[in-house]
């Protein structure tokens, strides 16, 4: 596999991942899919979703695969009254990434980011490569501090 963007920042960071590649279909792009493809349990597997804060613009929520993010818990705890998720077709120009290959890491610029707080349950978690069909396996602590990323409730009950 040729190395990302992200991959290329953690080896920077001096960061160790592991990628864990898996057979992408476009047909589908669910977080509780590529979870599967990979083995893991959706808890461990955090997706990537950009919104946009009617305050701070732009901010990028990770979530378990099996989950949905809460905007309301969103817009709190980014400072925002209201988020909204940013259309498909605004994905590539602000972040660099595609739908299914969004990564938390290497964006073109640098988002407020804020993870859901149940990743403090795992020593390590997984979040998107920055490409389909690949997966980091990487310590969620140095994830965060990497990222500079907050922790808290971000998903519907």
């Amino acid at each position: 596999m040729t190395k990302t963007n992200a991959m290329r920042q953690l080896d920077v960071a001096g960061i160790s991942y592991k990628a864990l590649e898996y057979e992408c279909d476009e047909s589908d792009l669910s977080g509780t899919t590529v979870a599967a493809k990979i083995g893991l349990p959706c808890e461990m597997v955090f997706k990537t979703l950009t919104a946009k804060g009617d305050k701070t613009g732009l901010c990028v929520f990770c979530i378990p695969a099996d989950k949905e993010l809460d905007l309301k818990k969103a817009a709190k705890h980014s400072g925002n009254k209201r988020v909204e998720l940013l259309p498909v077709k605004e994905l590539l120009g602000a972040t660099g990434y595609i739908r299914g290959g969004c990564s938390p890491i290497g964006m073109k610029k640098s988002y407020p980011t804020y993870f859901d707080e149940t990743l403090i349950l795992f020593e390590e978690i997984t979040v998107s490569a920055g490409v389909r069909g690949c997966q980091l396996l990487l310590n969620a602590e140095k994830l965060l501090k990497f990222l500079n990323a907050k922790e808290c409730d971000l998903t519907m009950e």
